[in-house]
């Protein structure tokens, strides 16, 4: 039987009818939806089940105009918080550094409903023609990076709050390939004699970065405890970077930027690496400490990226090579593995990669006396 406030009735074809407010028009009149089922009990549950139904779209539908209304800046503070537990410190730092400098001056002010396809469009070119701390040109990988952290951000919104708020598949802007500089035959040759004559922690750890292809950060990292001079291999299980100060504040007694000391890269960049007998010879001959920082000998100091960049062109300089980054050891060490005969799959673990793919597309650059010797052997056929 139904009781008084229910909403709930006996229609005369003998079907229950039970109704439930779902707002008014304009005039203020009561606006309810109807719902059916042969008896009371059926009815009244089938009632409770599309007032809870109802209950949640009109949440949602509000809580959908709340976000959109939302400024980029503030939605983007909560998704780099949602995240930060998942991420790396560096990630973390990298992304928040992104927000800061290139997409609040930008776009920040905006609200979520009024980011569309044009605007992100004029925002990617606002960024290559004058998006950088400088109003100075960026990039097309730093372009890219940005953009992909706003795509991560705004499948946040999908995820949580179901929704659509702008399709980046159709956002595009010119790709240029960064020139890779991969010492030739004769620099290689003329950087281990002078790496050889001038003997130094720093000068070894060159040497050793020409023929592993650790990268800068996992050499100033590496320490004596991790290299297994019994066995011939080195661990690489962390590495080292410097990072903008998130806690700056711009006083005297403030740093902008701190040093720290992480995992690396990815899970696959945590990797034992076998050494040539050389180096194992000359490690082995070398006096150091059972502790410490491989690259300064010491246990309370150490030698960080830039300093050792810094020390690298002042060798690229004094051995008469041309100017180059010391991540070309990396793609040197490569390209050097491939005109060896390397296995591709023990060179990508080698270098730390999640597949030979990165190894292939991106480190190896074969010489054109490679080139030539594999073309001369099709005179073979002829």
């Amino acid at each position: 039987m139904s009781k008084r406030g229910e909403n709930i009735y006996k229609r005369k074809d003998g079907r229950w009818e039970g109704r439930f407010i779902t707002g008014r028009t304009e005039n203020g009149k009561i606006i309810y939806k109807s719902v059916y089922a042969k008896s009371y009990t059926e009815v009244k549950i089938l009632l409770q089940e599309k007032r809870v139904e109802f209950q949640e779209k009109l949440h949602k539908k509000e809580l959908e105009t709340t976000i959109k209304e939302t400024s980029l800046t503030n939605f983007l503070a909560e998704w780099l918080e949602s995240i930060r537990p998942k991420i790396k410190e560096s990630s973390y730092i990298k992304y928040n550094s992104m927000i800061k400098h290139y997409i609040i001056p930008n776009i920040g002010e905006k609200k979520l409903s009024q980011i569309s396809y044009s605007t992100l469009e004029d925002f990617t070119n606002q960024l290559l023609l004058e998006g950088g701390y400088h109003n100075s040109v960026l990039s097309s990988k730093t372009v890219n990076d940005t953009l992909m952290l706003l795509k991560s951000a705004f499948r946040y919104a999908t995820n949580k709050y179901g929704i659509i708020l702008c399709d980046f598949n159709q956002i595009s802007y010119p790709r240029t390939e960064k020139q890779i500089r991969v010492f030739n035959q004769k620099e290689h040759e003329q950087l281990i004699s002078y790496l050889y004559s001038h003997n130094s922690f720093r000068n070894l750890g060159i040497l050793l970065a020409l023929f592993t292809g650790i990268r800068v950060g996992e050499l100033c990292a590496l320490t004596w405890e991790n290299i297994h001079l019994d066995s011939g291999i080195i661990t690489i299980c962390q590495t080292m970077q410097r990072v903008e100060n998130t806690e700056f504040k711009n006083r005297r007694t403030d740093m902008k930027t701190r040093v720290i000391i992480t995992s690396p890269k990815s899970h696959s960049s945590i990797r034992e690496i076998p050494l040539p007998a050389f180096l194992i010879d000359l490690l082995k001959k070398t006096p150091h400490s059972e502790r410490g920082y491989f690259l300064s000998n010491s246990e309370s100091s150490f030698i960080e990226p830039r300093n050792l960049q810094t020390h690298f062109k002042t060798v690229l300089k004094c051995a008469g090579i041309d100017n180059a980054n010391f991540h070309a050891l990396r793609h040197t060490f490569a390209t050097r593995c491939v005109e060896l005969g390397f296995d591709i799959k023990s060179l990508s673990e080698v270098l730390g990669h999640a597949n030979v793919n990165i190894t292939l597309n991106k480190y190896v650059h074969p010489s054109m006396e490679l080139k030539r010797d594999n073309m001369e052997k099709l005179s073979q056929l002829f």
